[in-house]
């Protein structure tokens, strides 16, 4: 068998590396060539184009990569017509991926969209795109699954790949010794893994815990950076607040495993959060202007993955282009001063994460791809 796999953003990588693997766990011999970064490739992917190294979000940046983009969508559709892969698998990343899939299906390759864009909360026009382009959508959520069915989208519900990841993981011992030896309390911060999300959210993230430590001097707090230019940013950016923290590359599980309270960017890491019952606030900061098209746009109550999945807001969150920090530090504040408030947070997050933090999404979507009959294990109720 023969697939084409694209994950244009570093999670996209990682869900595509463990795709990888659990479809060559059902075809040993499976040919896998792929648009995606360095986890996909050491999964064992001939990786066609580093896709992940454009990884942008608004449309002015965009702009700037339009020639890059065209030219390796001609180097998929060249790949289609030439290599005739069996299937085609796109990771999130829509705009870029509506190309590929309008390529594939042109050249008859069946096309998989993992891990769907959240049409649901933003752009639900978009849907006729997916419908015409994509045979088979395969849903990460389990409200979303009955919203694409509805509107005339083929669908299977595999789960939300975040979670394999996160039963596979081990956090370092030594690691989190280190820092619970001295018995002081933890708050993580947690600025995202877009460059751009740094720049402009962990300003914002720096002043709250500023607030934290003036009230409570004993915190400690830990910074975990995607990489290390990511880190050296971070670093200026708490310097600047006159924030003193720790930072790290590479330790994100380490670190919200250690905390007991955090603040993070919106994203895929407040499944982590949750995950490990961390009660955490949830920001994105934009211009004046983006919040307004933003909140014309959005067609559902929450930001937060974790809210949506609740349907309640267990993680505050602020899309915002004020200073919230007064806010935002308030709630970390209430968790670390009030026990009791603390333990109610999370005994309603381990509620969730036991109702819908089910592992072997990657194993279902293979047995998609694969045409098998799924082997992933059980998986909660789409409803």
């Amino acid at each position: 068998m023969h697939v084409f796999v694209s994950a244009g953003e570093p999670s996209g990588d990682l869900h595509g590396s463990n795709l990888i693997r659990a479809i060559r766990d059902r075809v040993p011999g499976a040919r896998i060539a792929a648009f995606g970064g360095d986890r996909m490739a050491a999964a064992g992917a001939d990786l066609l184009y580093p896709l992940t190294r454009l990884a942008v979000m608004w449309f002015g940046r965009a702009l700037v990569n339009l020639p890059t983009f065209f030219r390796a969508a001609k180097q998929a559709e060249d790949y289609f017509r030439t290599e005739r892969p069996d299937a085609v698998v796109l990771i999130d990343y829509p705009g870029f991926h509506w190309h590929i899939a309008k390529r594939a299906r042109r050249a008859g390759i069946p096309v998989y969209y993992f891990v769907p864009p959240q049409l649901w909360a933003w752009a639900g026009w978009r849907v006729n795109k997916m419908r015409r382009t994509v045979d088979t959508v395969l849903t990460a959520l389990p409200f979303e699954d009955g919203w694409y069915q509805a509107r005339g989208v083929n669908t299977r519900y595999v789960g939300h790949p975040y979670f394999d990841e996160l039963a596979r993981q081990t956090p370092d011992p030594d690691f989190l010794a280190s820092y619970r030896q001295a018995g002081r309390p933890i708050v993580a911060l947690l600025p995202g893994s877009r460059t751009q999300e740094v720049t402009g959210n962990f300003p914002l993230i720096a002043a709250t815990a500023r607030r934290v430590v003036a009230a409570r001097p004993d915190v400690r707090l830990l910074v975990a950076a995607f990489n290390e230019p990511q880190a050296s940013a971070a670093k200026q950016m708490l310097a600047s607040a006159g924030v003193a923290a720790d930072v790290h590359v590479g330790r994100t599980p380490e670190i919200i495993e250690l905390a007991d309270a955090g603040v993070a960017v919106s994203g895929s890491v407040g499944l982590e959060l949750m995950y490990r019952l961390t009660p955490t606030v949830v920001v994105y900061r934009l211009s004046p202007f983006a919040v307004r098209v933003g909140r014309f746009f959005m067609k559902c109550q929450y930001i937060s993955l974790v809210n949506l999945l609740a349907g309640a807001e267990l993680f505050p969150e602020y899309l915002t282009d004020r200073d919230e920090s007064a806010a935002m530090a308030g709630h970390v504040l209430g968790w670390l001063n009030d026990p009791a408030a603390r333990r109610a947070r999370v005994a309603e997050l381990r509620a969730l994460r036991d109702r819908v933090a089910v592992p072997g999404a990657c194993g279902r979507a293979a047995d998609a791809v694969t045409g098998r009959t799924t082997t992933g294990g059980a998986i909660p109720n789409a409803a």
